[in-house]
């Protein structure tokens, strides 16, 4: 299937999203790899992943890229050979990368029941207060979109999604929302925008200037 969604965040930053619908095989035949993400690709267990992982090469190639064109520093964090920053993420039928002039996060997440048994380890349940259980597990799944997304924005060993990361209270309807990184004595603030896409949450974050 061709590129299903492209969210424009601001004039700098987009999102593109990918419906995998295709086959390995036909992912695979129309991606070219670098032999290291060949090798990658192999290890791999699960044909999902398998497919995920090839599909966000189909969305930089929409994008005017390569697989030649993206690196990964020592902790694991994509960068494109231009300077351009990218944040990629990719879950069960969908794959997603964010380009942006600033640096930034994204994170994909399928809303499941299982969200609600974790959410005391990772968040402020009272943000789930009042809601009923199908709006309780979008809520805690975006917030968990949330920490992944500042999280890999900063990329730093240490820091912890419960005692560091924390959303600010927001709606279901507001699409956006703010956060704060209390970490090695500092405070960084986040907007994070959000967005629902048929069963799974979408969360951009960037870092406020």
């Amino acid at each position: 299937m061709p590129l299903h969604k492209v969210i424009n965040i601001n004039s700098s930053t987009t999102i593109f999203l990918w419906k995998i619908t295709e086959s390995f095989e036909d992912l695979f035949d129309e991606v070219q790899l670098k032999d290291i993400n060949l090798i990658r690709l192999n290890t791999m267990k699960s044909e999902l992943h398998q497919r995920g992982f090839l599909s966000v090469r189909k969305l930089l190639s929409h994008c005017g890229y390569t697989d030649f064109d993206l690196i990964y520093d020592q902790s694991g964090k994509p960068y494109l050979e231009d300077g351009k920053h990218i944040s990629i993420s990719h879950s069960h039928e969908f794959s997603t990368i964010v380009l942006s002039d600033q640096n930034i996060g994204i994170d994909l997440e399928l809303v499941k029941e299982k969200v609600l048994r974790i959410a005391p380890r990772f968040m402020d349940i009272s943000h789930l207060d009042n809601l009923s259980e199908q709006d309780q597990m979008k809520k805690a799944t975006i917030i968990w979109g949330i920490k992944e997304a500042v999280f890999k924005l900063k990329n730093e060993v240490g820091i912890s999604f419960t005692d560091h990361i924390f959303e600010d209270p927001f709606l279901l309807s507001d699409k956006k929302g703010t956060a704060k990184l209390r970490f090695n004595e500092g405070v960084e603030q986040f907007t994070i925008v959000f967005e629902e896409i048929e069963n799974y949450m979408l969360v951009c974050a960037l870092k406020d200037e």
